[in-house]
């Protein structure tokens, strides 16, 4: 193993894990003050994205392509709670996870319909389609840089948000007796609306990111959103340091595992089955995580609650 190729990986798997906390963290936000199991988290993803590679596409500019992106993903998050999250607040968790898979099949089918079934393609900014020398000569993209940069200042933003402003007052609050803050005259329904529409946005900013990584097609939120349930579990529901620390130990550990796993088997097997048994484990290995975690840790790593 060399060490630029290590260093590569551990890059990309921070850039991963920057990306599956961007989506977490909104799912983890709005489990934790609406007690709410949002399938459809996935779908606002996909919104981002799309609307960032049509925006884009149009003035040209990936700037303002990123903003629509985030902005329509927000306001796709605004409208489906008015219309249909806030019937859901007092139903069992079952009604929500039937009510939300639905949101998925109907934001999946309407963007076929408007868009097609052919994926779309979105490029980087002319500025940030370089690269970087790293340490033993390779270079690294400046993109995938940029993604882990602005996860980070969004974590630092949801930080400073979540505990040193009123509404964060307010988030925490609901969080533990949404009943008093309600009663204190703190209108629940409008702050149950913000953290929905701020969850969205932050997936919405997830795909418009990742969006010039990969094609933009329908259905693409849902992988995503299976990694960002890990990652929430993992860290701990309702904790945002949780989802954090969460979703760079899975990227790190996806990462890394799909590269160096079959590599590793091909010391004592052969070139073939070393690869499918390297490939099979990797695929597993956030899981295995996961599970032993779970064993010492039954409520995450940093439990809202505890």
């Amino acid at each position: 193993m060399s060490s630029t190729l290590l260093l590569e990986q551990l890059i990309n798997g921070l850039q991963l894990g920057t990306m599956l906390f961007l989506m977490a963290s909104g799912l983890t936000l709005v489990f934790g003050v609406m007690g709410l199991i949002n399938l459809a988290h996935g779908s606002f993803y996909m919104v981002g994205a799309y609307v960032t590679a049509l925006a884009t596409a149009s003035s040209g500019s990936f700037l303002l392509g990123l903003a629509a992106g985030v902005l329509a993903a927000a306001a796709a998050g605004a409208i489906v709670e008015l219309l249909v999250i806030r019937r859901l607040y007092q139903r069992q968790h079952l009604d929500q996870v039937l009510a939300t898979f639905a949101l998925i099949l109907v934001f999946s089918e309407g963007t076929r319909w408007l868009f097609g079934s052919s994926p779309l393609w979105l490029s980087p900014p002319e500025a940030l389609a370089g690269s970087v020398a790293l340490p033993g000569g390779s270079r690294y993209p400046v993109y995938r840089l940029v993604i882990i940069a602005v996860g980070m200042v969004v974590a630092a933003g949801l930080y400073l948000l979540i505990a040193h402003t009123r509404l964060g007052m307010r988030i925490r609050a609901g969080e533990s007796d949404r009943e008093m803050i309600g009663a204190l005259g703190v209108n629940i329904r409008r702050l149950y609306t913000l953290v929905f529409a701020l969850g969205a946005a932050l997936a919405g900013l997830a795909g418009s990111l990742v969006g010039a990584l990969q094609s933009v097609q329908v259905g693409m939120g849902e992988p995503v959103l299976i990694l960002a349930f890990v990652v929430i579990v993992i860290g701990g529901i309702g904790s945002i340091k949780g989802a954090l620390l969460g979703a760079l130990l899975v990227g790190l550990v996806d990462t890394l595992g799909r590269v160096f796993l079959p590599a590793l088997f091909g010391q004592f097997m052969a070139p073939s089955d070393a690869a499918g048994a390297g490939t099979a484990l990797a695929a597993m290995l956030i899981y295995i995580l996961m599970a032993v975690i779970l064993a010492f840790k039954p409520k995450g790593l940093f439990a809202a609650h505890d």
